[in-house]
């Protein structure tokens, strides 16, 4: 059976903060990667593409999944995806791997998810702006991603960090063969 990678989706999130670590997931026999929204209905991204769910919020099996991924967008800033809160509570207390950039790390902040584990975001005033209740100051790292037990978050201009740090969890390939496609993407540098 193969792991499962979901990734949860909804209007105007940010389509490119996770182009570089689809492909290579879907590619991959191991997994399966499953996108999802809170109701299944199409939704577009914040660059305008359509798209249709493989499921919805309610029919995502907590216990079935590897790691779950959450692309950045404003809905995360305005509380339009607190709808997910006991979905994400319920993979944090079983432990399974959550990996968010951008706003969908305020998001975690404002739940409290980053008060004990080490993380990063766009930066630590913005998650102070937008998470007033955030506990998690002595934690931040201030990094392009980061990844600190069953978390991984990223800076939203890191989608290739963020992707590198997914590939590395999941071990989706060999150390040597991540750094390689990382230098490939984030620097053009091909070596055999």
């Amino acid at each position: 059976m193969k792991k499962k990678i979901c990734i949860y989706l909804f209007n105007g999130f940010s389509d490119w903060e996770i182009a570089y670590l689809t492909p290579e997931i879907k590619k991959n026999e191991t997994f399966e990667l499953v996108y999802f929204s809170k109701d299944g209905k199409p939704i577009v991204s914040m660059g305008g593409l359509r798209i249709s769910q493989d499921s919805s919020l309610a029919a995502i099996n907590t216990d079935a999944i590897e790691m779950l991924i959450l692309p950045g967008g404003l809905a995360w800033e305005t509380n339009e995806n607190d709808v997910i809160d006991a979905f994400i509570k319920n993979l944090f207390e079983k432990e399974k791997t959550i990996a968010a950039i951008c706003a969908a790390t305020a998001y975690l902040a404002k739940k409290g998810f980053l008060d004990t584990l080490k993380h990063t975001s766009n930066d630590l005033n913005y998650l102070k702006r937008i998470a007033p209740h955030y506990l998690g100051e002595q934690h931040y790292v201030n990094a392009l991603a980061v990844t600190d037990e069953n978390l991984i978050t990223a800076n939203g201009i890191a989608p290739i960090e963020f992707a590198r740090d997914i590939f590395k969890k999941v071990k989706l390939d060999n150390e040597n063969a991540i750094e390689k496609w990382f230098q490939l993407f984030k620097n053009g540098i091909w070596k055999e």
